[in-house]
């Protein structure tokens, strides 16, 4: 992938479909369109036109529309051939431009070359595969905030203060014989507040975008009966689980995907919890165990009249750091004179619909979605550990600061290493095998 051949694929999903589109890009694309289309085509104008085999023989027609460097998605010449969507005839066109002296694109190779041409930037690249993959509106829009370079302009303007911080205490320490001026230490400790107030505002919308991006897995945990399938089919809105009155039913995990607010939520039903000599029984329960170690939250099915024993043995045995949020279901059952329910449980009623949209909104507070604006970034695990290595940076480079005598080599040395972090994301500074991690990533032809 060192940019200077020329490479094609197949852009649009396997498959067959109504239309196929082979993209070329690099230096030979002209002698590829000459050869394909018999002449070369001006920049920027849709063209019907037949490709030819080498023989000149029509392997199908369509529109072709040529991309002159460095007006293009890559930086280079490209040409796309949308043709029709079949299978076999989309291969033939592929092979013709291999012939032609192409060579077949890997991975996410097309937007790699637009990162390495200065097309976008990393944090920009990213959002092309974010898009693509997105689960939900929300998620769609946020990516196209993304690739729009919203997020990338903010870290940029985050990285112009670091780097304005950085140089006036560089400054300062260019004159080692001068002692620090009682005015300059509080305007860089001011300085540092406000970046690090910044950075932690723009990590919390990434996190909030992180969840966004990876969706919210919840898993459905709780004895046999309690109505965890119900609770799941009246969430999905369709009968996903079998629903009977014998224990037991549920042998192995169910999963559904659904959107609430803009969240895509992965519901787990799981297989009761009980010990059983059942041995089809055994391995789904201890599916429903390796399940809720997975899970961003899980919700503790009880029945409405209060929890037994066995519930709160249940309880005690989930993992410590995974929230739980316990639901009596059956509502509709009434309470039978049990004592009120745990404040912090929702009641509701998986037949009737009964507390069903407080229960949503539920899942997207716990999701740290409440009240999130259109402000949100879908960021990724890499964006979130340099905004936290920023943070830790800046704030240690403050308590050098406010050490008496400052020792200002050690806080230039921190604010470096916020720089570094910083330029991580949107590429500045990255080593070719995190660029290979990335664009190994995406799908053929993007």
């Amino acid at each position: 992938m060192d940019g200077t051949d020329t490479i094609a694929a197949i852009a649009t999903a396997a498959g067959r479909g109504g239309i196929g589109v082979v993209r070329i890009s690099g230096p030979a694309t002209r002698a590829v369109m000459r050869g394909v289309l018999g002449r070369e085509l001006d920049p920027r104008r849709a063209v019907l036109a037949r490709f030819r085999d080498a023989d000149g023989a029509a392997l199908d027609h369509g529109v072709a529309l040529f991309f002159e460097a460095p007006h293009s998605y890559t930086g280079e010449d490209v040409l796309e051939l949308q043709g029709h969507g079949g299978t076999v005839v989309m291969n033939l066109v592929l092979r013709r431009c291999v012939a032609l002296g192409c060579r077949l694109a890997g991975p996410g190779e097309f937007t790699r070359r637009a990162f390495l041409n200065d097309r976008v930037d990393l944090a920009q690249a990213e959002a092309v595969a974010d898009l693509i993959e997105a689960s939900s509106e929300r998620a769609a829009r946020a990516a196209m905030r993304s690739l729009d370079g919203a997020f990338s302009r903010e870290v940029r303007a985050l990285r112009d203060d670091l780097v304005g911080v950085r140089a006036h205490l560089e400054a300062l320490l260019d004159f080692p014989e001068e002692e620090i001026d009682a005015l300059e230490r509080p305007r860089l400790l001011g300085r540092l507040e406000g970046l690090g107030a910044t950075a932690a505002a723009i990590l919390g919308r990434s996190r909030q975008g992180a969840r966004l991006r990876g969706g919210f897995a919840v898993v459905l945990a709780g004895r046999p009966n309690v109505g965890k399938s119900s609770l799941l089919n009246a969430l999905a809105g369709e009968e996903a689980a079998i629903v009977t009155p014998v224990p037991g039913t549920t042998r192995d995990t169910v999963h559904r995907s659904i959107e609430i607010d803009g969240l895509s939520v992965a519901l787990v039903d799981t297989a009761g919890l009980r010990q059983t000599s059942d041995e089809v029984e055994a391995i789904g329960v201890a599916r429903t165990r390796v399940e809720i170690g997975r899970a961003d939250l899980v919700v503790h099915v009880v029945e409405a009249s209060g929890p037994t024993a066995e519930d709160a043995a249940i309880a005690a045995e989930f993992p410590a750091g995974i929230p739980v949020l316990r639901v009596d279901n059956k509502a509709d059952l009434g309470s039978g004179g049990a004592p009120p329910a745990d404040a912090a449980a929702l009641r509701v009623s998986a037949r009737t619909g009964e507390g069903l949209d407080r229960l949503r909104a539920e899942l997207v507070r716990r999701a740290g979605l409440e009240g999130a604006g259109e402000d949100l970034i879908i960021a990724r695990e890499r964006h979130l550990r340099a905004l936290e290595r920023l943070g830790a940076c800046v704030l240690a480079a403050q308590s050098h600061l406010r050490a008496d005598p400052a020792p200002l080599e050690l806080a230039a040395e921190e604010l470096r290493g916020a720089q570094e972090a910083i330029n991580t994301i949107t590429g500045e500074f990255g080593a070719d095998d995190l660029l290979g991690e990335i664009f190994g990533r995406f799908c053929i032809g993007k």
